[in-house]
């Protein structure tokens, strides 16, 4: 459908009907470099919305394997769990405890990077949970679903997503917030 001629997202989303809440509202798009190492995304959480959704679609990597996810500057705290099948069908389970960021939050391969996670709460000051669904592209990848939540009570603003090895090119990271009802 698009945004109608003549009018702003904001605008949009300020004429959402009462009753609706469950919709999501872009925050922002960005399009990630050539052979980096990471890549921050600032002002993407505000007291406008309580919990988000980050997607990443399209590029590549240069190295197969998983993306992690860092909320501000915060290194430690970070407590996550990922079941997981490997497509030849061997289970695997990759867990954190007081790590550095949620790891294994996407995947990533020469033909594509992948990640939807959903963010409770990143902004407010509590915990911030986290759940995702990990697909990566290759015979002897994987899939699953995992989460966790970050042990303490920051307010943040900003994310970096880093890859567990090597580099990412292109593709774009979306930031959605969804609506308080």
């Amino acid at each position: 459908m698009g945004i109608p001629s003549g009018y702003t997202s904001a605008q949009v989303v300020q004429a959402v009907p009462t009753g609706i809440n469950s919709a999501l509202v872009l925050i922002s798009s960005t399009t990630i470099g050539n052979a980096v190492s990471s890549v921050t995304v600032s002002n993407a959480f505000s007291s406008t919305y309580d919990n988000y959704k980050i997607l990443i679609s399209g590029g590549a990597s240069s190295a197969l394997g998983g993306l992690g996810l860092q909320l501000g500057a915060t290194t430690t705290g970070y407590y996550w769990s990922v079941p997981r099948l490997v497509y030849g069908g061997a289970a695997s389970n990759e867990t954190g405890a007081n790590g550095s960021s949620f790891t294994s939050v996407g995947g990533m391969n020469a033909d594509g990077l992948g990640m939807n996670v959903d963010l409770i709460a990143p902004f407010l000051s509590k915990n911030t949970f986290y759940y995702s669904n990990q697909v990566a592209n290759g015979t002897s990848s994987v899939a699953g679903g995992g989460g966790g939540f970050l042990n303490n009570t920051t307010s943040y603003t900003a994310f970096t997503v880093a890859p567990s090895s090597g580099t990412i090119t292109g593709g774009t990271i979306r930031v959605y917030g969804y609506i308080n009802s």
